[in-house]
């Protein structure tokens, strides 16, 4: 039975961008999990919204203005390219602008209806001045410096729970006080040379569900006593998973959901609005990926519907 779960779900069709072959970013899954949470009836289509590309006036709230020109143009010099991991195109610019135009029209809807979610997102490698590891533009970041500027919100939370250091928010929010960078990622993944984010929780490679999920259990209520935040962006990858290629985590499918269900529960009960953005997911078999993405919805829609 479908359900209008009442959650804004910002996608675009532009998120599936064409790579070379043997490429190995699953641009697929961009596709494929709105046709799942569709199809499920966890999603019905009105829930989707079509996000448009960010002026950059937004964008160098955050990213400084001569690395966004030269990305606009394509002027960037083969090393800086070769560290992004994508090949350089009008067509992938456009999709960063838009990918992060979802996240900031995602996180005005959440002021209303308490939670909103971006197929795509979370980029959270993209620093102030380049971008590395498939991340050009910081989504969150972008998203979280115009709530301080256009809304009432007044201090955010940034919750990244990626298996890779969000080590470009880190950079970009250092001296910024009405953020609070809070990444946990593996101790010996990518990036090898970590960014100092507010709080960085790192783990040994296959920790394992039952660890991983006491440790967040902990942490969520310290957060809320230290920072008492108004705004949680979530950055919720499920490059956790035992089966992914570059994590080693080792949480399963269930581990991975239950770390979902407990921090949207953490932020319906006490009222903060999320929103979440997707991040990395890698597993060999995309219906892993999908299943794995699809379950943050799904528990979504448990509790705000």
């Amino acid at each position: 039975m479908s359900i209008n779960s009442s959650i804004p779900i910002a996608y675009h069709p532009t998120y599936k961008l064409p790579l070379p072959e043997n490429h190995r970013f699953p641009m697929e899954k961009y596709e494929l999990l709105p046709q799942q949470l569709l199809l499920e009836g966890t999603c019905i289509k009105e829930d989707f919204f079509e996000p448009q590309p960010l002026n950059r006036e937004i964008v160098e709230r955050v990213h400084d203005s001569n690395y966004v020109n030269r990305l606009c143009n394509l002027e960037l010099d083969k090393s800086e390219v070769r560290k992004i991991g994508f090949p350089l195109s009008q067509a992938l610019v456009k999709r960063e602008f838009t990918i992060a135009g979802g996240t900031v029209a995602g996180a005005k809807k959440a002021l209303n209806t308490g939670i909103a979610m971006n197929i795509a997102g979370g980029t959270h490698h993209a620093f102030s001045s380049h971008g590395e590891a498939f991340c050009l533009l910081n989504d969150q970041a972008i998203a979280t410096q115009y709530l301080l500027d256009h809304t009432k919100v007044k201090k955010v939370l940034i919750l990244d729970l990626d298996v890779h250091q969000g080590n470009g928010t880190a950079e970009i929010f250092k001296t910024n006080d009405a953020v609070f960078t809070c990444s946990v990622h593996g101790a010996k993944n990518y990036p090898f040379k970590k960014e100092q984010s507010d709080l960085d929780l790192a783990f040994e490679d296959h920790t394992g569900d039952s660890y991983y999920l006491d440790q967040i259990k902990t942490l969520l209520p310290k957060l809320l006593d230290q920072i008492i935040p108004s705004f949680i962006f979530y950055l919720c990858g499920v490059d956790v998973l035992e089966s992914d290629k570059l994590g080693r985590l080792d949480l399963s499918i269930e581990g991975c959901k239950l770390r979902d269900q407990m921090v949207l529960e953490f932020c319906n009960k006490n009222g903060i609005p999320i929103q979440c953005s997707m991040g990395g997911g890698y597993s060999k078999d995309i219906n892993v990926i999908v299943e794995a993405h699809a379950n943050t919805y799904r528990e979504a829609v448990k509790l705000y519907t």
